[in-house]
């Protein structure tokens, strides 16, 4: 049996998985508010109090980086720590992945219907793929090929430097230097920055709020609301700070695929993406996606899908648990059945 889990700063997923033919095959899974929890352990102890399933492998995504199986996530008090996981919960073999790479896992357990290809006629080839999703943050992972399958790897290439492409995207890195000192890519490309973008255009004239957004801005998200307004066209400046948003979404993957070289396919996950796909329909992401000067051309030949399933890091949690069988836990001894 297979424990699976994607603990995030909000909600925690659980799901208790079997493996047959090569895909996690769910038993039961549950919704948990990460907050009210002292610690993953005493979630975990709650969810599998309401079964008598008795689990061999666990693996976890947690929305952090993770070095040397211990991650602490952003917004919450307690650590995710693989040693602490494995003697609490007595299951020896215990990992603890990134979200992005858990995602990445579980990219090829989903089936056709739940991507939506950007680039029909495309297909990819035997090579590096890589994952970028944007949400609260903006989350970046590599499927390194080895000449026969993928290996998901972590990366934080979302802190990397935002790289403006011209004026406008130049001044827009002025005005997001007033507000912070570093202006990384996640900082505009991700959730908060719908509502950045909305504020530079309209602190630099280049659009006029009106009395409903500002009434819309006033009650409730501001960057739902600025990113919703910008789909639906209701208001102009709106659209324009989506318009610039999808561009620099497709401007940040197209890096990414030249920094992997990824002629295997690049994905697009995250909350995001299936709330704009109309404005990645637009044809303005795949276009800043490929502008790439003298690579535009081997660019060009990189198919794009956008993830639909929102549980696909615990899809991929249990992926990964199922392939940590055949090798020895880190920090432990090997199983009588591995050695």
């Amino acid at each position: 049996m297979i424990l699976a889990g994607d603990v995030g700063g909000t909600k925690t997923l659980l799901g208790l998985f079997t493996w047959s033919k090569g895909k996690p095959r769910k038993i039961r899974d549950a919704s948990f508010p990460s907050r009210e929890s002292p610690s993953l352990e005493a979630m975990i102890g709650r969810f599998l109090a309401e079964g008598r399933e008795r689990v061999h492998r666990f693996a976890v995504g947690v929305a952090g980086p993770v070095v040397g199986g211990r991650s602490h996530v952003v917004n919450l008090r307690w650590p995710v720590d693989e040693r602490k996981l494995a003697r609490a919960l007595h299951i020896e073999h215990v990992r603890v992945l990134n979200d992005l790479e858990a995602t990445a896992w579980g990219i090829p357990v989903l089936p056709s219907r739940k991507f939506l290809n950007l680039t029909p006629g495309l297909r990819p080839r035997p090579g590096n793929a890589v994952l970028i999703a944007a949400g609260t943050g903006l989350g970046m992972a590599t499927l390194f090929w080895d000449g026969e399958r993928h290996h998901p790897s972590a990366s934080e290439g979302g802190h990397q430097d935002f790289a403006p492409r011209d004026e406008i995207e130049i001044e827009l890195l002025r005005f997001m230097r007033e507000r912070y000192d570093r202006v990384s890519v996640e900082r505009i490309v991700a959730g908060p920055g719908f509502s950045g973008i909305y504020d530079f255009l309209v602190a630099t004239g280049r659009g006029a709020e009106s009395p409903e957004m500002s009434r819309r801005l006033a009650s409730g998200d501001r960057n739902a609301t600025v990113s919703e307004a910008g789909v639906n066209g209701d208001d102009p400046v709106a659209v324009r700070a989506v318009e610039i948003f999808v561009s620099l979404y497709g401007a940040a993957a197209g890096d990414l695929a030249l920094v992997s070289r990824a002629v295997g396919g690049v994905y697009v996950g995250g909350g995001i993406a299936p709330k704009i796909l109309p404005k990645l329909h637009s044809g303005e992401f795949l276009h800043a996606f490929r502008s790439k000067g003298r690579l535009s051309t081997m660019v060009e030949q990189i198919p794009v899908k956008v993830i639909l399933e929102p549980r696909t890091a615990l899809l991929g949690a249990a992926a990964c648990a199922a392939r940590i069988r055949l090798s020895k836990p880190r920090g432990g001894k090997a199983s009588r059945g591995q050695r």
